[in-house]
C-alpha cells in the first residue's frame, strides 16, 4: 500500500489513452455545458475554435477517467482531494483527438491539524496526439500517513 511516506517529490508518471468521440462531446455538452460551439457545427465554425470542440469540463472529466484507470489495481491510502490550485485549458480538444496524461509530484507536507494525513501537490498535464498540452492543473491529494506524528 502506498502511504504519504512513500511519495517522493519529483516522481513522474505517464499513462492513459482516451479517444474523444463526437457523440461523447455532444452528449457531455448537452448535459453540462450546452454552449453552441460544443453542440453545433455551424455555430462552432463561426468561433475561434473553428469546429465543434469539447467542453473544458469534459476535458477535466476525461483526464480524471485516465487517472482513475491508471490507479486501478494499485493499493493506496488515498483520501481524495480538497481541490485544485490552478486549472488551465491550453488548447481545444476536438472529436477525433486522442489524449494521454503525465503527472509530477511537485510538493508534499504533513497536515498540521491532522497528523494521520499528508497533502501532496501534483502537476497534471493532458496532451493530444500531437503532443500539445490541452489541460494543465495543479491538484492537491490527501493520503494517510504510515506513522502519524512522524517527520519528513
Amino acid at each position: 500500500m502506498t502511504f504519504y511516506e512513500d511519495i517522493e517529490v519529483g516522481t513522474k508518471s505517464a499513462f492513459g489513452r482516451y479517444e474523444v468521440t463526437r457523440e461523447e462531446v455532444m452528449d457531455f455538452a448537452s448535459r453540462y455545458d450546452p454552449q453552441p460551439f460544443h453542440l453545433d457545427d455551424e455555430a462552432a465554425a463561426q468561433t475561434h475554435f473553428g469546429r465543434l470542440s469539447a467542453s473544458g469540463w469534459h476535458t477535466c472529466s476525461m483526464t480524471m477517467a485516465m487517472m482513475v484507470e491508471n490507479m486501478k489495481g494499485e493499493k493506496s491510502a488515498g483520501l481524495g482531494s480538497p481541490g485544485v490550485d490552478q486549472l488551465r485549458w491550453k488548447k481545444p480538444v476536438y472529436p477525433g483527438d486522442t489524449l494521454r496524461c503525465e503527472t509530477e509530484v511537485i510538493e508534499k507536507r504533513r497536515s498540521a491539524s491532522r497528523p494521520e494525513m499528508g497533502i501532496f501537490k501534483s502537476l497534471i498535464r493532458t496532451f493530444n496526439q500531437d503532443g500539445d498540452i490541452v489541460l494543465e492543473m495543479v491538484s492537491n491529494g490527501l493520503i494517510r500517513t504510515r506513522e502519524p506524528g512522524g517527520s519528513d
